[in-house]
């Protein structure tokens, strides 16, 4: 139609895409120009009517409330910063969204209880000084006073990013529960307390027990070959000495073997954006096996 025809309100309702009672509020309140009469009293509108409507329902829908489009039709807010202004609020509730979404995924896979379901929702909503708060109260607790534990504590500090993914909010939300686990916090206490007892009396510093544990057990699990075996005594008697040389009790190997320290290492490399570490469970389960078998 051109720009001298006009419109019945049905007319209008129906080239626009919306009701006619819509049409009939947004008329009502001034968002359209005035309506003409028909010679029977009947509304009709021109052409620049239905360009206004479709302007009106699009900015509706991108979630403009009624105030913000008149003034945007009134040209009282320039367009572009109303754009931003609500690109900006539609991120918050994209994140929003993408939370809801992690929290009820983890909650069906886990088959979660409500009050697992209610932990949960608390860890996940958490600020980023709340964040950074919970784990510096858990570092505070499993790491001794000392300059040789910044780097450490600097390698345990998950830092969830603000665009992060549903696969980094739902390990950031298992950490922070791991984090808060008193026994948990307990076994890296105990690790972490020795080792700083065997800097005190001045050992010589090494690699950790893992890594040393690692270094001597990869070629015999590479080989297949069984703990108890007897092939594996030289490699149980070598482990024994380099730890005990290092003033290390072979016995620690039962608390570094801790399944919720892998776990931790592991959500902390997905929250971080870091490469999956190295699962060092079977290489310590190797070695405390023979170790206890041989007597080492």
């Amino acid at each position: 139609m051109n720009g001298d025809a006009s419109y019945s309100i049905g007319d209008l309702a129906r080239h626009a895409g919306v009701t006619v009672k819509a049409v009939r509020f947004y008329s009502d309140r001034g968002l359209l120009p005035p309506a003409e009469r028909s010679p029977a009293g009947h509304r009709r509108y021109r052409h620049e009517a239905l360009a206004r409507i479709e302007l009106i329902r699009t900015l509706r829908e991108l979630g403009l409330d009624l105030r913000t489009v008149r003034q945007v039709l009134d040209r009282e807010l320039p367009l572009h910063r109303v754009a931003a202004t609500h690109a900006a609020a539609l991120e918050v509730q994209i994140r929003t969204l993408r939370l809801r979404q992690a929290l009820l995924t983890a909650a069906a896979e886990r088959t979660a209880t409500l009050e697992e379901m209610e932990t949960m929702h608390r860890l996940a909503r958490l600020s980023e000084r709340e964040r950074r708060e919970l784990i510096e109260d858990f570092l505070a607790a499993v790491l001794p006073d000392g300059p040789q534990f910044r780097g450490v504590a600097t390698s345990l500090t998950p830092e969830l990013p603000e665009q992060c993914t549903e696969v980094q909010l739902r390990a950031w939300v298992e950490l922070a529960e791991l984090a808060q686990q008193p026994d948990f916090r307990a076994v890296l206490r105990g690790l972490a307390e020795r080792q700083a007892a065997r800097q005190a009396a001045g050992a010589v510093p090494v690699p950790d027990p893992v890594a040393r544990v690692l270094r001597r057990v990869r070629p015999a699990l590479a080989a297949g070959l069984a703990p108890e075996a007897p092939g594996a005594a030289p490699v149980a008697a070598t482990v024994a000495a380099e730890l005990r040389a290092a003033g290390v009790d072979p016995a620690e190997l039962a608390q570094a073997h801790d399944p919720r320290l892998a776990r931790y290492l592991d959500l902390l490399a997905v929250v971080n954006g870091w490469p999956a570490p190295e699962d060092p469970g079977p290489a310590l389960a190797w070695a405390t096996t023979a170790l206890r078998a041989h007597g080492a």
